[in-house]
């Protein structure tokens, strides 16, 4: 499935090469774009705390193979399936997630991660640069979540998680349709959060000691990847002198947040947006 954020590969960086804890041992993830940048940081996240990982992908398929070494190498013990469609068709999103269920027998956590950006002024915007970037997007993630939900609630238990932006929340100038498509993902979390309870309830399937389902959305600033750090010095300089911690945020930082709002022992989160931009947007 398409991926890109701020950047398209993140820059190793202090990432787990170990299994190091079990908090979502049993659990099954379906990370988007989780073959590289944040994805694949938060696929690693993920399986760092012995959840079995489906990552999936659009294009690149030799990349997404070469994740799938490098993973199984570094989590010795631990699954990857990776999963190719189209995130901007409604009928590849359900695919993947029968596919996923199909492969594992389950699906427990899905983290909608993978966007993409199409920059131009409102001016020079065709009607497709718009239409592309809320299909993958915002449509994608509905699409994704909508399959999903049906399959958690009726087994009573599940995580939803939306990457979205700092842009979402502040704006950035070119980049409408990609402000719009991540804010809008605000207001799908929240809905879906009240959904799911809602359901499970009608269901008499919320108890105070239940796991449940919840849907919570991370808003990463600007991270560091190799595409922002091949920006000349004083379009950096410039970055993060916007960012009240003046640096760049880390994949590895935007998944742990992820890891940790997808434990079961995070039940009593949910409709929640989850800022990791260094104070950007205070």
């Amino acid at each position: 499935m398409t991926d890109a954020h701020t950047g398209s590969t993140s820059i190793p960086d202090d990432r787990p090469h170990t299994v190091a804890g079990d908090k979502l041992k049993g659990r099954v993830a379906l990370v988007t774009g989780g073959t590289r940048g944040i994805g694949a940081a938060i696929s690693r996240s993920l399986a760092s705390q012995s959840a079995t990982v489906a990552a999936g992908y659009g294009s690149g398929h030799e990349r997404a193979k070469e994740f799938q070494q490098e993973f199984t190498e570094e989590f010795t013990g631990t699954t990857v399936s990776l999963h190719s469609g189209n995130i901007g068709e409604a009928e590849d999103c359900r695919r993947v997630v029968r596919e996923v269920i199909d492969e594992h027998g389950r699906l427990d956590i899905l983290v909608n991660n993978a966007g993409i950006t199409i920059d131009k002024t409102v001016a020079k915007m065709g009607d497709d640069d718009w239409l592309k970037v809320l299909a993958v997007n915002l449509s994608g993630a509905f699409f994704l979540s909508q399959a999903a939900m049906a399959h958690m609630v009726e087994r009573g238990t599940g995580r939803i998680i939306m990457v979205s932006s700092v842009i979402g929340d502040i704006g950035n100038i070119g980049q409408a349709n990609y402000a719009a498509s991540k804010s809008g993902l605000f207001g799908l979390t929240k809905t879906l959060a009240r959904e799911a309870a809602y359901q499970l309830g009608k269901a008499d399937l919320l108890t105070d000691d239940g796991i449940g389902v919840t849907v919570n959305a991370v808003t990463p600033g600007f991270i560091a990847t190799e595409m922002v750090e091949k920006m000349p010095d004083k379009v950096l300089d410039g970055i993060k002198k916007q960012v009240p911690l003046r640096r760049l945020g880390r994949a590895e930082e935007v998944a742990r947040i992820v890891h940790f709002i997808a434990a079961d022992a995070s039940s009593y989160v949910t409709g929640q947006v989850w800022g990791v931009n260094g104070g950007l947007d205070m």
